[in-house]
């Protein structure tokens, strides 16, 4: 089994530095261009199924990206973004920071020490949903041969990967947000998933907005 994991495309509030979680934000302009181009460039990939979480961001990406393939798109909520409750909306960046809980940058800065609070979730839950996900496509015998994409999110995507390997949760992030629409590539051989390479985007490096966070 071949799985590519894609990020949404860019939305406004990406440019705004707003956190997202569950809010269910579109597309911008420059979104839909970064997933064109990426469709563009996985054009030969012969997916046989997609599964998507049921944002609009997300959904709408993975239809750029399956194109006209006829190839099912499922929508599953364990692979939506991890909710940041009465947060969300809020600025999360060094020059627009408006979250009132100085312990809230542990989510990003030290995993290992945040504590979900005022409707967020957890780490552990997300790790937890999006490992169910993962594992239930990989052990499912009538997709071994098959090469499947996902569209999810930035944390819900570290949550999918944190399932490789034994990692600590200090180590969550590795090297920070995705780029929007970066491509990570899995393979899964009788429910043994290997990464092939992580966070890939195929438009120029000055095209979109880059992470408020990464290493």
């Amino acid at each position: 089994m071949k799985i590519y994991i894609i990020r949404h495309g860019e939305t406004e509030w990406n440019t705004l530095r707003k956190l997202q979680g569950r809010s269910d934000t579109e597309l911008n302009e420059m979104g839909i261009r970064l997933a064109e181009i990426t469709a563009e460039a996985l054009a030969d990939i012969p997916f046989d199924i997609a599964y998507t979480s049921p944002l609009k961001r997300a959904y709408k990406t993975a239809e750029i990206i399956v194109g006209k393939r006829n190839i099912p798109i499922i929508a599953d909520e364990r692979i939506q973004e991890v909710s940041f409750g009465k947060y969300e909306g809020l600025g999360c960046s060094k020059d627009n920071y408006e979250i009132p809980d100085p312990e809230f940058e542990f989510f990003f800065k030290a995993p290992e020490k945040y504590v979900a609070k005022n409707g967020t979730e957890s780490i552990e839950d997300l790790c937890s949903r999006t490992t169910e996900f993962l594992k239930e496509i990989t052990g499912t015998p009538e997709l071994e041969d098959k090469t499947i994409l996902i569209v999810t999110h930035g944390a819900a995507l570290k949550g999918l990967l944190s399932s490789i390997g034994n990692k600590d949760k200090k180590d969550f992030w590795g090297n920070g947000v995705h780029r929007n629409c970066a491509v990570t590539e899995l393979e899964s051989h009788q429910g043994v998933i290997t990464l092939i390479y992580e966070n890939r985007i195929y438009y120029p490096e000055h095209m979109g907005t880059k992470p408020a966070f990464a290493k």
